[in-house]
């Protein structure tokens, strides 16, 4: 009975599949009207050559710095230029991407605190689901110390094209005179925004990248190697893959000149969710399996936390725009419609699998739909959007339920299996869907297929890099205090053995 099921269900992804891959040549024509007859438009103008500058009309103001200054020092041999000046003086904001980004980091840290603690907290055990919702909150504090001490200086300011420099330690040299109409020295990568709205919200991102790896290790490990874990993994780890790919002399930064490969990643599929995956992925294998798994205690607390993180994507996505302007609009767009996508796809694949579609089972699907756009999302369109959709629903399908048994690993909540492997298709079809009126960048159907050897190079690179140094730093952890709970406390449960405190 379970064949023809399984056959109905994927035959019928796969032809919502090949119908939009067949759709896709023509749609993008309407997504990219540039891309379409617009032969005229590569041919010189003459009558533009004769009208005034003046005649047109003027573009939106930008902030206006008095000067500019390179932070990266001559003498530094192994330094890239970056593209843009690394600190800009004097500026004054533009108010409304401020209020803008604001509201997007508002919404990111909602996605912790409480939308993921929520969200797997009703996925596991009712005698762990302190410790699971405790440790997305320990981890927003941890990393917002890191970040402000360390973190956000080495991912985010010029250095090297592997790591940032010094220059923000402690917060320090963060300009905000309100004495003198509010100018600032934003950083070079938000530049109408003040540099504290910006740490900000790319804090929010620092803390949601190690709170997902807690699904793959949850109801097993030790809540002080926990501890000692995310903040290791936060400096020798994210701050290194974030300055990559969006420091601003990074290697695989996109939008840097001298960038070794130009890897698109708009919002972190790469930084985010391939780094969260991979890291759980080696944390599951090096901790083992569960003594006693058992089905998740509360499927509303994961609907509410499912719906939480929906909402909260948009400022995930929209808001590394970075300004509230029609990349944030079709970012916005493509988020809605690929995580609905992705959901619609996972229930019926799940429906012709088990017989039943199931609430963890759409709510896991919208949150791989987010997961795979991304990387995506300021760089395709609706048609692009739906593709990623019914690839993903279906990936990350197997990733959560095949590809686990096939190799016996215990990822607990499924933090590769959604993340990981969304994270990989998200930043693999960039490459593919990828317009270039949206986003700057064209991709394979654009006929740029170098763009696809680009995002396999960030991929691989960051899976390798990721998990050599996950493999360091809990080996360590393992051989000073040991990684994992001792079996008595696994059977009673962590809330009480850890925590002192029960769910009633």
């Amino acid at each position: 009975m379970k064949l023809p099921r399984i056959l109905t269900g994927l035959a019928a992804a796969l032809a919502t599949a090949m119908f939009i891959g067949l759709a896709a040549p023509a749609a993008v024509a309407q997504d990219n009207p540039a891309a379409a007859p617009a032969a005229p438009a590569a041919t010189p103008a003459a009558p533009a050559a004769t009208a005034p500058a003046a005649a047109k009309p003027a573009p939106p103001a930008t902030p206006a710095c008095a000067g500019a200054v390179a932070a990266i020092p001559e003498t530094d041999k192994f330094a890239a230029v970056p593209a843009v000046p690394a600190i800009l003086t004097n500026c004054t904001p533009s108010g409304g991407d401020t209020a803008w980004m604001l509201t997007s980091m508002a919404l990111v840290l909602m996605m912790t605190i409480p939308g993921l603690g929520l969200f797997y907290g009703g996925m596991v055990q009712k005698k762990n689901v302190g410790d699971t919702v405790m440790t997305s909150f320990a981890i927003t504090c941890l990393v917002t110390v890191l970040f402000a001490v360390v973190t956000y200086s080495l991912a985010f300011t010029a250095g090297s094209p592997f790591v940032g420099g010094f220059s923000r330690v402690f917060l320090q040299g963060i300009l905000s005179d309100v004495n003198n109409g509010g100018i600032g020295n934003p950083n070079s990568l938000a530049p109408t925004i003040p540099e504290t709205v910006y740490m900000c919200f790319q804090m929010t991102f620092a803390i949601i990248t190690p709170a997902l790896i807690a699904g793959a290790f949850a109801e097993r490990m030790k809540f002080s190697a926990m501890l000692w874990f995310i903040g290791l993994w936060a400096i020798f780890v994210y701050a290194p893959v974030a300055h990559w790919l969006w420091g601003p002399d990074g290697i695989f930064n996109s939008s840097n000149d001298a960038a070794w490969v130009k890897v698109l990643d708009f919002a972190g599929g790469t930084v985010v969710h391939i780094n969260a995956g991979v890291a759980g992925l080696v944390a599951a294998i090096m901790l083992g399996k569960r003594q006693e798994p058992g089905p998740g205690h509360n499927m509303v607390l994961t609907f509410i936390g499912a719906g939480l993180l929906w909402v909260g994507w948009f400022g995930f996505n929209a808001g590394s725009a970075v300004s509230a302007g029609v990349q944030a609009g079709m970012a916005m767009t493509v988020t809605q419609i690929a995580t609905a996508v992705a959901a619609m796809t996972w229930m019926f694949v799940e429906w012709a699998h088990r017989g039943k579609p199931t609430v963890i089972g759409i709510c896991s699907g919208a949150v791989a739909g987010l997961v795979a756009i991304t990387p995506a999302s300021g760089f395709v369109g609706p048609i692009g959007a739906m593709a990623i959709g019914v690839a993903c629903g279906v990936g990350c399908y197997w990733g959560a339920t095949g590809l686990k048994h096939m190799f016996g690993y215990d990822d607990a909540l499924d933090c590769f299996g959604v993340h990981g492997v969304g994270g990989m298709i998200g930043a693999f079809l960039t490459g593919v869907f990828a317009v270039q009126q949206y986003g700057g960048t064209a991709g394979l159907i654009e006929g740029n297929a170098h763009q696809v050897i680009n995002q396999c190079i960030g991929i691989i690179t960051v899976i390798v890099y990721d998990a050599i140094v996950t493999v360091i730093i809990l080996s360590i952890i393992k051989a000073v205090i040991g990684l994992r709970v001792t079996e008595e406390v696994e059977r009673d449960g962590l809330d009480l053995a850890l925590h002192g405190e029960v769910v009633h």
